[in-house]
């Protein structure tokens, strides 16, 4: 190659002296040419020129580095903004934080990626914490002494003056402790395989269960289950209670202590001398006294299994029942049957128990029970009294009846005293006056009676009656219990009804009382349409009376002062069912405590308790202004008063005119002397109140009020075996019992005493109410303006041309006088079925047992009132013990409400 064509050699020295004048350029921008000319002629070394010396371009790699941190070294230190600026701009940002997050070596969303040093120093960090923080709470926290848990507290409560005490439950409790060598084997392997089949190997604690509880706590369910045995030794001794997130996490840090120190006898000794069984029993020989009357060292296989269910919660699984409308005997003994035979499967499943013990167990039947002795200290009233105030503490808060047991609360109920005493007193007196189950076993015996008094004003219970009391092992509370018909008792409501949303004939207009309807006996029932209602085989259904005599057309005031049964059905259908239906639970009733839609449903057949018709007519008294009932006004715990027992708030059931003449009409049942409630006339003051009875005389009732006072008494009979309702036609030796006979003489007897000092008050004056639209056939069918209302005193403007006998004649006796349903397209009986009332018995274990409905028709009585209609029927089942009465029912009678 020609010499004048080659490249002149470059300088040693180039590369290095342009590398540090690219690195003295500012940061970011394009270097300058030197000043030697050749330089732009240089070409990149290559094949065509001269290689770079070694070390050129690390060099010019580590100029540029110094550069970034500020320029040469030859080059003097820039201002601080400006040459930090030019720094910032020709390369990444400075890393000299402790933590190097967001990241600085990183751009866009890069920088927010944490590093996995940042990651796993974080969880390292954590750990140690956590660590360190449960060591200190490990040592800080005490281990539990079971022997703290026989400090109890009592239940105290007090009477409506807030002075007196009413009764005290707790306090010392049923616990004797037992060593670990008095507890039989397989109750040992029963409750290990039902709690925590896990027990002799975990460390204390259920992680999961834990987290599930936590969890469930924070979102504001219920507490759930899935502690260990550890965990719920733990918690059994501790009197706070609360479900709260520190209670549960000290909870955690005591068992991982206890697992870990206490020997694994020790603990499960502790569980069973400090858990709750039911029946005031703390501790497995306490439960091994009060449910089999051994010690615990005696028990057996399969009632070893059933006190291990019932560690699942005694309010459920006790056969005696519990708080709450699901904790009733008969729903408790079946879960308790179910948990005690997955008991003894389960202990098989965890190598307990072999297949053939557990099948000889089975065999053998679920264990016999002892009868409680829960009742001592709570004769009498008390007992009901006090069941009720738990009932309304427990529906007002979330306090659990565990937790109630547990004690320390003071609880300040409604109930008076010299009420109550009068109440039993007018009860007993009637007993000893009527009845006599020596002399008349067949009729008297099996007798029971329920009554309830409610003050107008507020809604609070001021009295009850519930039985013969605990203490004479009468457990079910006859005042707060549903499944007895209520029969013409009923029938204010189809009044009111049709007062207040009026008939097909003057809506939107109210219907007059003094609207005429046939009163005639087996007259044919019709749609507003018109058309029959259809009976049997479709032939047209007729409503029976209790007696054949024909009244012809009545006003519904003279109606319901003889309580005759045809006018009622009649216009049931012209209002429409629902109709009637609304307006009874618009003033208190439960809607699952009515009977079905059909003909029957207009004459009572519905079975609300005591305590609900007490303040359903409450409603009446005060002008159509309804209070729910209550039982409890305060409540204290520790000192400090619990929310949620306020008074309740009125709600307007009906216009008060409404009620004003339905009290009116019903004034007229006690003041007129063909009315079927006369007797409480001795009352002495101004009254309104209505009979009941149902076919066969099963149930009478008497439900009535004052400005003041409102209460209702029932009367009927079971059988103690198969719990369904008995008739009482011969009870007290007369042919037939009536709502206006023995219902009536509690009321006026108890009311006497009740209100005695209390002013005279009357009622508001009913003013002229809706339109005079007479039933189809009558006289003058087209509806016109009401006439001023015939005053109360006054005698039924179209009275009887025969006075109704006062007992009835056997050939109109009720059980010849029942009717098909309506609806019912198999009746076979021309005057219906036999059907009558509902066959809800009664337990011997207390109070909240669920019986069926057997419904049927109404008669009711006093002097002529009665009839029958028919319903349909479902037997009440569960076992019953003698000496109990009716039952199935919610918070003051159903529904729980």
């Amino acid at each position: 190659m020609s010499e004048h064509r080659r490249k002149p050699s470059q300088p040693q020295d180039g590369g290095r002296a342009a590398a540090r004048r690219a690195a003295q350029q500012p940061s970011g921008r394009r270097a300058a040419p030197t000043r030697d000319t050749r330089s732009t002629t240089e070409m990149p070394s290559g094949s065509y020129g001269e290689e770079r010396p070694p070390g050129g371009r690390a060099e010019a790699r580590r100029a540029a580095q110094r550069g970034a941190s500020g320029g040469s070294r030859r080059r003097g230190a820039e201002p601080a903004g400006r040459g930090s600026g030019r720094g910032r701009r020709g390369g990444p940002p400075d890393n000299d934080r402790f933590i190097n997050y967001p990241r600085s070596d990183k751009y866009g969303w890069r920088r927010f990626v944490p590093s996995w040093k940042l990651v796993g120093g974080t969880c390292l960090g954590f750990f140690a914490i956590m660590v360190a923080g449960a060591g200190v709470a490990l040592a800080w926290v005490d281990t539990p002494n079971a022997q703290k848990m026989a400090q109890a507290q009592n239940n105290v409560f007090y009477w409506d003056d807030g002075k007196t005490q009413l009764a005290a439950t707790g306090g010392q409790r049923n616990r004797q402790n037992v060593t670990i060598d008095k507890i039989s084997e397989s109750m040992q392997d029963a409750v290990i395989a039902a709690e925590n089949a896990s027990f002799d190997t975990d460390w204390g604690v259920d992680p999961m269960g834990i987290a599930r509880a936590v969890v469930n706590m924070a979102k504001g369910g219920e507490t759930q289950g899935g502690s260990t045995i550890t965990q719920q030794y733990v918690k059994n001794t501790f009197l706070q209670q609360d479900q709260t997130m520190k209670r549960k996490f000290t909870e955690l840090f005591i068992s991982i202590k206890v697992g870990a120190t206490v020997d694994k006898d020790k603990i499960l000794e502790g569980y069973l001398n400090t858990a709750y069984f039911g029946r005031g029993a703390y501790g497995i020989q306490a439960a091994s006294q009060a449910y089999f009357g051994v010690d615990s060292d005696e028990l057996t296989e399969s009632q070893s299994a059933f006190l291990a269910a019932l560690l699942k919660g005694p309010n459920l699984f006790n056969p005696d029942g519990g708080i709450g409308d699901n904790a009733t005997p008969d729903k408790n003994l079946e879960r308790a049957k179910d948990r005690w035979s997955w008991i003894l499967d389960r202990e098989v499943e965890v190598g307990r128990m072999t297949p053939a013990e557990r099948d000889k167990w089975k065999k053998s039947g679920f264990p016999r029970l002892e009868d409680s002795d829960q009742a001592t200290g709570l004769g009498g009233q008390k007992g009901y009294l006090v069941e009720t105030a738990k009932k309304y503490v427990m529906k007002q808060t979330n306090i659990t009846p565990e937790a109630l047991e547990r004690g320390g609360y003071r609880i300040y109920t409604t109930f008076n005293k010299k009420k109550v005493d009068a109440m039993e007193k007018a009860v007993n007196k009637t007993k000893k006056e009527f009845l006599d189950a020596k002399e008349r076993p067949e009729t008297d015996k099996f007798v029971q009676f329920g009554s309830a008094s409610v003050d107008v004003n507020t809604g609070a219970i001021v009295a009850l009656y519930g039985g013969d009391g605990w203490d004479k092992k009468h457990f079910t509370n006859n005042a707060d219990t549903s499944g007895v018909p209520v029969g013409s008792t009923w029938k204010p409501y189809v009044l009111a009804a049709a007062m207040q949303d009026g008939t097909y004939k003057t809506r939107p207009t109210g219907l007059s009382p003094l609207s005429k309807y046939n009163a005639n006996d087996l007259i044919e029932i019709k749609y507003p349409s018109g058309a029959p209602v259809p009976g049997k085989n479709g032939q047209p259904f007729r409503q029976k009376n209790e007696s054949d005599k024909a009244y012809g057309y009545v006003t519904l005031r003279e109606a319901m002062e003889k309580s005759i049964n045809t006018p009622f059905v009649q216009l049931g259908f012209d209002v429409g069912h629902q109709k009637v239906a609304d307006m009874a639970a618009r003033t208190g009733i439960h809607k699952d405590t009515m009977d079905s839609f059909n003909a029957s449903f207009f004459l009572g057949t519905s079975t609300p308790s005591a305590i609900r018709m007490a303040d359903s007519y409450a409603t009446f008294a005060a002008s159509g202004k309804h209070h729910e009932p209550y039982s409890v006004k305060k409540v204290l715990l520790n000192g400090e008063e619990q929310p949620g027992f306020e008074p309740p708030n009125s709600q307007r059931a009906m216009d008060p005119e409404v009620a004003d003449n339905v009290t009116d009409v019903l004034k007229n049942v006690i003041e007129s002397d063909e009315g079927t409630g006369n007797k409480a006339q001795k009352l002495g003051r101004p009254a309104a109140g209505k009979t009941g009875t149902t076919d066969k005389n099963k149930s009478a009732w008497f439900v009535g009020y004052t400005p003041q006072l409102s209460t209702a008494v029932t009367l009927f009979r079971t059988d103690p075996e198969s719990r369904k309702l008995l008739s009482m036609n011969g009870t007290g030796g007369v042919p037939s019992i009536h709502g206006g006979d023995i219902p009536a003489e509690v009321w006026t007897n108890y009311m006497i005493d009740a209100l005695k000092g209390q002013d005279v008050e009357d009622f508001p004056v009913a003013p002229p109410l809706g339109d005079k639209a007479d039933s189809i056939g009558a006289p003058s069918p087209t509806p016109s303006p009401t006439p001023s209302q015939t005053p109360s005193q006054t005698p039924s403007a179209t009275p009887s041309t025969e006075a109704p006998s006062q007992t009835p004649s056997p050939s109109v006796s009720p059980s010849e006088t029942e009717t098909c349903n309506p609806l019912d397209w198999a009746c076979e009986d021309s005057g219906g079925n036999d059907n009558a009332g509902t066959d809800a018995g009664g337990t011997d274990t207390g109070g909240m047992d669920a019986g069926g409905t057997d419904t049927g028709g109404t008669t009711d009585g006093g002097t002529s009132d009665g009839g029958t209609t028919d319903g349909t029927t479902t037997d009440g089942t569960t076992e019953g013990k003698p000496g109990n009465g009716n039952s199935n029912g919610g918070l003051f009678g159903g529904g729980g409400g």
